[in-house]
């Protein structure tokens, strides 16, 4: 069983950055395809980005292409966010989650952390 913590979320004025991180235990890491989804308060939780396993495939939403960037680092069993030039619509609950390579959903979830964009 995997476990999934965040952590790096904070208050932020508009055009800042953060980072976010996200360490993994219990499992395999290499095997997982990552992901980070966002849930604002009253909508629904949405994918932001996603990478494989090998980090050699990555998608955006386009929401936040150019302005986000996943990355994942095997031999530490993270996977992060580095969030540039943030906007008043980017606060939510950032989660980072995780699925066996070639499975449709994420089983693995972390329990958020909150980034906040002040204008």
């Amino acid at each position: 069983q995997v476990q999934l913590a965040e952590s790096g979320g904070g208050l932020v004025q508009a055009g800042g950055s953060l980072r976010l991180s996200c360490a993994a235990s219990g499992g395999t890491f290499s095997n997982y395809a990552m992901g980070w989804f966002r849930q604002a308060p009253g909508k629904e939780r949405d994918v932001v980005a996603t990478i494989t396993w090998s980090g050699g495939s990555k998608y955006y939403a386009d929401s936040v292409k150019g302005r986000f960037t996943i990355s994942r680092d095997n031999a530490k069993n993270t996977v992060s966010l580095q969030m540039n030039s943030l906007r008043p619509e980017d606060t939510a609950v950032y989660y980072c989650a995780g699925k066996n390579s070639g499975s449709y959903n994420y089983n693995y979830w972390g329990q958020g952390t909150q980034v906040t964009v002040s204008s």
